[in-house]
């Protein structure tokens, strides 16, 4: 038996308020919030803990509550109404399913990359929008990993999810400092290659299929000194506009795929 809030006021309502626009409280709590049945069914495949899900009956059908309830056990189950859903909801009149799930914080050694691993390293990203689409590119190329080094943003922001429709839990991804990142690449054995308007050599030009790792800067200020200082190499993207530069996550989807091309893609 599902509990039943109609009341905007209702404190339970509130603190999913709280934890979808607060960094601190989903840390404090160790709960995220995740909007849409396709996103909850990725985090649930992927081996997330659902521990409440919230469902308006005006806009889901009972039976796909009920599909995520028997792939998620122990999750608890409260009805809405559609007024108290939509203050809920990022996306007025969605999917009608919200839920709260914990976490999953990777380090390096959780890692299992293959024999000649691919991955993207993001340096300081800030937007959640770009940092979705950057999980959904990832995917997209099934890389061993995204490393976010220095993070401006939650990895679990809702906009991220949102933007990467669920991909978050689909990628293994690992938050970092610039410093131990580079010493783990380093370690073992993986080529770093940076992007970078000051390169000099073209990213079809270079050889992504040994162990590579694309590292790319935030959009307002490239990659800091350190990682300039620390990749192997630089690449850049020939620009024949009157702009010299493009939005991160379409650069980042511009070299992976050649390196998979390079890679045959597998």
């Amino acid at each position: 038996m599902s509990k039943i809030i109609s009341s905007l006021q209702n404190p339970v309502i509130k603190n999913v308020l709280l934890l979808s626009e607060k960094p601190r409280a989903r840390e404090e709590q160790n709960r995220i919030v995740i909007e849409g049945l396709r996103e909850i069914r990725l985090a649930i495949v992927s081996g997330f803990n659902i521990t409440d899900l919230f469902f308006s009956p005006e806009l889901v059908s009972m039976a796909e509550v009920q599909s995520l309830l028997h792939q998620s056990q122990q999750t608890e189950l409260t009805e809405v109404s559609r007024d108290v859903y939509n203050r809920m909801a990022y996306r007025k009149d969605s999917g009608g399913l919200i839920a709260l799930a914990e976490p999953r914080r990777l380090g390096f050694s959780d890692l299992q990359l293959s024999k000649q691993p691919l991955l993207l390293v993001l340096e300081t990203v800030e937007k959640p929008g770009n940092l979705g689409a950057l999980l959904r590119t990832a995917d997209a190329a099934n890389l061993d990993a995204v490393i976010i080094c220095d993070p401006q943003t939650d990895i679990y922001n809702p906009n991220a999810i949102r933007s990467g429709i669920g991909c978050v839990f689909t990628m293994p991804v690992v938050t970092a400092s610039s410093e131990d990142a580079i010493a783990w690449m380093r370690g073992s054995g993986i080529k770093m290659f940076g992007a970078a308007l000051t390169a000099t050599r073209y990213y079809h030009k270079s050889n992504f299929v040994r162990p590579a790792a694309i590292v790319m800067g935030s959009e307002a200020n490239g990659l800091s000194n350190t990682w300039l200082e620390s990749v192997d190499d630089l690449i850049k993207i020939p620009m024949m506009g009157k702009i010299d530069s493009m939005n991160v996550s379409v650069s980042a989807a511009i070299v992976i795929f050649e390196a998979l091309r390079q890679r045959d893609f597998r």
